[in-house]
Formats: structure tokens, C-alpha cells, sequence
């Protein structure tokens, strides 16, 4: 009797192990399928997208992070990083995509990386793309940490589908330490588009080409004469044939060339070089087109950026007898105002984003400043430059050390180190050690919103 009963303790306690064993094995899958490590996931609208790590679609020897959205939403896992103030750093990961579309159908929505809470972004990736490498560069400017995330979606609108994420890197640049600015200069000569259902094409003469031509190496003149030597500037020109075929539409301004509008004309060229900034020049209206493409009053547009680097449209007027880009000494003195003019726009963001206190660039008026004839805003932006206009409580303008926070490029890596901030736990321990600090870190995270 003793024996049969301790061979049923014996069954017992064997299948009491195995169902721990497997208990224990499930719940480990579960983890595994479910563990973001230090990630945060959150999305515009809640439980409309699933994150799962996935050990079927990987890159490497880890399982990678997976978004699905089957209905349009802005999802994300983020971490937030400490940086350095005023530092050029590089993320990269592999993506993969299945499915993936933009609900506004607009470059800026789809699978990338990102600044959470800013239009900070690399490319987006819609459709159906196999694993890639993906890379975001940005300078840290005026903040000592950053949330980077990993998104399917984006500020400009919703996506939907499935988005892969493995083998993420983070690594620190150098800032240069000089003030010369390489400017590209791209002259569009085509611009072909469909407006209120009405075909319009509009060409750049070689009268114009040669007028912004030499406007150009006058505003390289002037960026170093107005500066009084802070910075330097050097313009390469390219004359683009592909015509613009879309445009962008703002309530304020008008039609505009956004970014985006002109991406593939220009990739390339930036992705070659080492720019810190870009003028596109364009022609939205001439005699026969003068009031099809609607433009509030604006001949040129600053303050905007492509992928960190300073974006600036100049456009070129509808008459072709204006003189506005073309110098004579009886009639314009200073054609390169409008160059001038929106590239300020993008040093008066970059102040602010470094928390300088600086005035409005339209503000000339309010300092005892005209717009003179023949010369425009000459005296205003030479004092604007180089901190000289009188206030009752002292000079001001741009801070002298503007010209050497130029935006983050790849240069600025060729001596990059890489950051430890996304490795992958190596052992069970680490894993272990990642659940409770998930764990106490969701408990602060639900105290402080109680």
C-alpha cells in the first residue's frame, strides 16, 4: 500500500513540474512576445495598433519589434536618450514594411524614425519594402535629452499596415567648429501642374537663369560683407529639368514648394554632399498663367528645413521685365535681398531653438528702420547680423556664435562613438532585471497621472 502511494506522490509531483515547467515556458513566450525593454508605447488612438516582438520577421539574432495597425493611427515605442547640448548624433535601424500607406497620402507618414515630440524625422517608408537601413541625424541644440521613436505614422497625418523594427544604434557626432556654410542651389525650370483641374506649365528663361546666377554669387558676397566676416558662404548651383509636379497649399501664403513637392529631384544631390542649407528657386506664374496659381503676396519663404537642413523657396516674379533679382544701379542695388532675407529666417529658428531671445526679423520698423530705395533692408540685416541694433536696454540681433550652429549632416560622424543605449538584455538575468524595471517604472508612470 506504502509503495503504491508513494508512486502516485511520484506521478503527482512529476506532473505538477511539468505543468509548472510549461506554465513557466508560456509565460516566458508570453514576455518574449510582448517585452519592449525600456521602450514606451503609446499611439494617437488607443488599442487601434498591436506591438508584438516577432521571432519569425527578424534581421538579425534577436526578435524584432513589430507595429501593426489595421485601421489609420499614429503608433510608436519610444525611449527617451540624455544628450549633449549642441551635438550632432545619428540613428539608424533596419526596417522592414508590409502594406504600409499614408491616409493623407503625403511623404512625411510611414514607417521611420523619429523625434516624438517634434517634426524632427528621417524618411518615411510606405508600401511593401524588405529589411533597410533607416537613418535620422539631428543636432541636440538647446536640450539635454530627447524621446526617440520608432513610428509607424507621423505629425503630418495617420498610416496603416505592419512595420518591422530591429537593430537599433545611436551614435554621437562632432559639431563643426567653423562658420562656412555650403549652400545648394537648385533652379527649377519646368513647373508643370494641376491646379483647380486646370493644366498649367510654366518655364524658366535663360534670361532668369542668368539673373540667379549672379544673384547667387552676390548673396555669397554679402553673407560675408553683412556678417563683417562671421561667416562665409559658398553656393553650388544646379539647373534641375525634371519639372515640379505638385505643390504645396497653405492658408497664409498660398501655393508653396514644400519639401516633399521636390524630394526626388534633390535627394540625390544632398544625400552626396554636405549642404547646410537649401534654396529652391521657382516660377509659379508668368503672363499667361498670372493669376492660376494662387500666391498671397510672398516672393520668397523661409523658416522651413529638410530633414534638419534649412529650406528656403525663392520665387521668381510672373513679368519678366521685374527687376527684383536683377541688379542696376539706378533701379535695384541689392537683388540678393530675398536669398538674404529667407536664410535669415532659418538663424532667427535656430536662435529661438537655442533659447536666445532675439527680435522678429519683420520687425524693422519697430527699431527705427526703413525699407530704403534701391537698398531695401540693407541696414536693418547688417545690424540684425551682428547684434547692432540699440534697444534702452542695450544692443541686439543674432548672437554671435549663430554661424557655427549649422544643422547636423553626415560629416560630422567621421569619428562618431556609438552610444549604449539600446543593447538587448544578453541573459536571463538582464531580461529579469528589465521586467522590474518596466514594471516600477509603469507604477511611477500611473502615481503621476493619479
Amino acid at each position: 500500500m506504502r509503495r503504491k502511494g508513494n508512486i502516485k506522490v511520484f506521478i503527482m509531483n512529476i506532473a505538477t513540474l511539468i505543468i509548472l515547467g510549461l506554465a513557466i515556458y508560456f509565460a516566458y513566450q508570453f514576455y518574449q512576445s510582448n517585452n519592449f525593454n525600456d521602450f514606451i508605447r503609446s499611439e494617437a488612438n488607443i488599442n487601434a495598433s498591436e506591438f508584438k516582438r516577432d521571432d519569425k520577421e527578424t534581421y538579425s539574432n534577436t526578435r524584432s519589434y513589430k507595429i501593426t495597425s489595421n485601421e489609420f493611427n499614429d503608433a510608436m515605442f519610444s525611449k527617451e536618450v540624455k544628450v549633449e547640448k549642441n551635438t550632432p548624433y545619428k540613428v539608424t535601424c533596419m526596417i522592414k514594411t508590409k502594406d504600409v500607406e499614408s491616409q493623407k497620402n503625403v511623404s512625411s507618414v510611414g514607417a521611420q524614425i523619429a523625434i516624438s515630440d517634434s517634426v524632427e524625422r528621417s524618411v518615411a517608408i510606405c508600401g511593401d519594402n524588405d529589411w533597410q537601413e533607416v537613418e535620422f541625424i539631428f543636432n541636440s541644440k538647446n536640450r539635454e535629452t530627447v524621446d526617440i521613436a520608432f513610428r509607424l505614422g507621423g505629425t503630418g497625418g495617420y498610416a496603416k499596415g505592419e512595420a518591422w523594427f530591429s537593430d537599433f544604434k545611436i551614435e554621437q557626432g562632432k559639431a563643426e567648429e567653423d562658420s562656412n556654410w555650403n549652400f545648394a542651389c537648385f533652379i527649377f525650370e519646368n513647373t508643370n501642374v494641376n491646379i483647380n483641374h486646370k493644366e498649367i506649365d510654366i518655364q524658366v528663361t535663360q534670361n532668369d537663369i542668368e539673373d540667379i546666377k549672379n544673384t547667387i554669387t552676390r548673396f555669397e558676397d554679402s553673407c560675408a560683407q553683412l556678417s563683417e566676416g562671421k561667416m562665409m558662404a559658398k553656393c553650388d548651383i544646379y539647373e534641375v529639368q525634371a519639372p515640379i509636379t505638385s505643390l504645396s497649399y497653405d492658408e497664409e501664403f498660398g501655393y508653396y514648394v514644400a519639401p516633399e513637392d521636390i524630394e526626388n529631384q534633390i535627394k540625390d544631390v544632398i544625400n552626396q554632399h554636405n549642404y547646410d542649407h537649401i534654396f529652391a528657386v521657382v516660377r509659379l506664374g508668368n503672363e499667361e498663367y498670372e493669376n492660376d496659381i494662387e500666391i498671397k503676396d510672398w516672393i520668397g519663404l523661409g523658416s522651413m528645413d529638410y530633414y534638419g537642413i534649412g529650406f528656403s523657396n525663392i520665387r521668381l516674379p510672373n513679368s519678366s521685365k521685374s527687376y527684383v533679382y536683377k541688379y542696376d544701379r539706378r533701379v535695384n542695388q541689392f537683388p540678393e535681398e530675398v536669398f538674404l532675407h529667407e536664410f535669415l529666417h532659418s538663424l532667427e529658428r535656430t536662435a529661438k531653438e537655442y533659447g536666445y531671445n532675439i527680435p522678429e526679423l519683420h520687425d524693422y520698423k519697430e527699431y527705427g528702420y526703413e525699407n530704403e530705395y534701391l537698398v531695401g533692408q540693407k541696414e536693418w540685416y547688417k545690424d540684425y547680423m551682428n547684434q547692432e541694433i540699440y534697444t534702452s536696454n542695450g544692443k541686439i540681433g543674432l548672437p554671435d556664435n549663430i554661424y557655427m550652429l549649422k544643422p547636423a549632416k553626415k560629416s560630422n560622424f567621421d569619428y562618431a562613438f556609438e552610444l549604449t543605449v539600446y543593447q538587448e538584455p544578453q541573459n536571463i538575468i538582464e531580461e529579469i532585471r528589465g521586467i522590474f524595471n518596466n514594471l516600477f517604472r509603469n507604477i511611477k508612470l500611473i502615481l503621476g497621472k493619479a
